[in-house]
């Protein structure tokens, strides 16, 4: 069998706004997102017939309900692929955490079968290929930092904020993106993100401007509302020095800003004895990457 390796990172978002709803019934967002150096690592081997996904992570779905599989399927009926594919996935993303796990899993796939069946697609023709797998899924492919605006899939590419220092928390519950949007309420979103300024600032190192300008994500007053813990991991992260604290998508994981790693380690350490999903890591450039 011909197999190919790739990492395939997360994400957080610096920003998540919602600017509308659609007569879809989608939402309009504006959204600052951030590739981060904690990922999966994807295999995939050609040969032998339909479909096959396995995983270390016990829970994951291994059928048509999983995205990468999703993926798979979108590109073998694309390209009239004749041969099959089995998916191994090592899990290091956590997963219904708001951090585009699935997402990236699925970007994993299309940039491996890409390149496995020399098919020669670009990153946009993959994007919309992505797209019908997820909002996230174009933005995990080339990854990096860019803003993201319609539901997700319309990309601007920016100049990628690196070596940012972050202390991610999941806690030990996930949240449906579904029932965070459906309980979402227009009215009560008063606040925007300066997203520019914000996104100036991250370049710049500014720690205490982005303290001062802050950072908010439209879905977390739902997901608090729900599950008021997340509320107490922002504020215990920013007590152990955090410049900022927000939750990432839909949530549940929060992450915080730290100027070095040091200070990231020692957060990281005091966490990691009441959350056992607590990563330290950092922002990177890019997404998806072969091994």
């Amino acid at each position: 069998m011909r197999q190919i390796s790739l990492r395939a990172p997360g994400k957080i978002n610096w920003t998540l706004d919602i600017m509308g709803r659609r007569p879809d019934g989608y939402h309009e967002v504006r959204m600052l997102m951030q590739s981060v150096d904690l990922y999966d690592e994807i295999t995939i081997m050609a040969g032998g017939t339909g479909i096959t996904v396995v995983s270390d992570f016990e829970g994951m779905p291994l059928d048509e309900r999983n995205t990468a599989w999703k993926a798979a399927a979108l590109l073998m009926d694309m390209a009239g692929a004749s041969e099959g594919v089995k998916i191994s996935i090592n899990k290091r993303i956590p997963m219904a955490a708001g951090m585009a796990g699935g997402s990236a899993d699925a970007a994993g796939v299309l940039v491996g079968l890409n390149e496995l069946w020399g098919l020669g697609l670009n990153v946009s023709q993959l994007e919309a290929i992505g797209l019908e797998v997820g909002a996230d899924v174009p933005f995990c492919i080339a990854g990096g930092t860019a803003i993201a605006e319609g539901i997700g899939e319309m990309l601007t590419r920016l100049e990628p904020i690196e070596g940012i220092w972050l202390v991610v928390v999941k806690p030990p519950f996930g949240v449906s993106t579904a029932e965070v949007y459906k309980a979402f309420r227009m009215d009560k979103n008063n606040r925007h993100n300066d997203t520019e300024d914000i996104y100036q600032k991250l370049k710049a190192g500014d720690f205490k401007g982005l303290a001062a300008t802050g950072l908010s994500n439209a879905l977390e007053q739902v997901t608090v509302s729900m599950h008021p813990e997340i509320a107490a991991i922002k504020e215990e992260l920013l007590s152990l020095g955090a410049a900022v604290s927000l939750m990432t998508g839909s949530g549940p994981a929060v992450y915080g800003v730290f100027e070095d790693q040091a200070a990231a380690r020692f957060a990281q350490d005091h966490m990691k004895k009441t959350y056992f999903q607590t990563y330290l890591t950092r922002t990177r450039g890019k997404g998806i990457e072969l091994i």
